[in-house]
């Protein structure tokens, strides 16, 4: 099988990211932070040779996507099995209200337990098989070639889980920055390895024509 890889990215920072607030299917803008993080990634991969730019349909990863092909002339893709789960009645929540709110329910979301579902929401296991299919299709569709996928932090989790041999459930232990670039390579036997994980070197130095 030939290898395939994937630069994996998460969005740039929104308004209830910093707010500290659940979002799953329900939008919320980027922040100013956000758009430079955005504009970061572009420049970064202006330097990149990639077949195509994918992104979830949700809109902080289109608006980060966009950011990204207006730099390197590339058309949006855009997937919705490349959304975050649906978090149902903990969506719109400050952490600390879903806690109160719906204790069990949020513990159970916390700890990734694949057999929770969330009123309204999306069963995890459903959640995890969503994401695997997504990524292989995508992987297959472009043997030898680089492609590059704008996404989510619960979508990165169960990928780095994955390609690293854990266990699907408990807590997150892989760091998820906004606007993290990721890498993802996918070859011989349906394996996926992880080569560069969390690197936000350019997000540290200031954008050309920056002061």
């Amino acid at each position: 099988m030939t290898i395939s890889r994937i630069i994996l990215l998460r969005h740039g920072e929104t308004v209830w990211n910093r707010e500290g607030r659940i979002q799953g299917h329900l939008n919320s803008p980027l922040s100013a932070i956000g758009i430079a993080q955005a504009e970061a990634l572009a420049h970064r991969l202006a330097g990149e040779s990639f077949a195509a730019l994918y992104s979830s349909d949700l809109g902080r990863a289109r608006e980060t996507a966009e950011r990204i092909a207006a730099r390197t002339d590339h058309r949006v893709v855009l997937d919705p099995a490349l959304r975050e789960r649906n978090l149902g009645i903990l969506q719109g929540l400050i952490r600390a209200e879903a806690q109160v709110l719906h204790p069990e329910i949020y513990a159970r979301y916390r700890t990734f337990d694949p057999d929770c579902v969330i009123p309204g929401g999306e069963n995890a296991q459903k959640f995890i098989d969503r994401v695997m299919m997504a990524f292989s299709a995508i992987a297959d569709q472009f043997p030898g070639k680089a492609v590059v996928v704008v996404t989510h932090g619960g979508v990165l989790d169960v990928l780095y889980r994955h390609a690293s041999g854990l266990p699907l459930h408990g807590a997150r232990t892989a760091p998820l920055p906004n606007a993290g670039f990721n890498c993802l390579v996918y070859g011989v036997g349906g394996r996926w390895s992880l080569p560069l994980w969390g690197d936000v070197t350019h997000l540290q130095d200031p954008l050309p024509g920056d002061s």
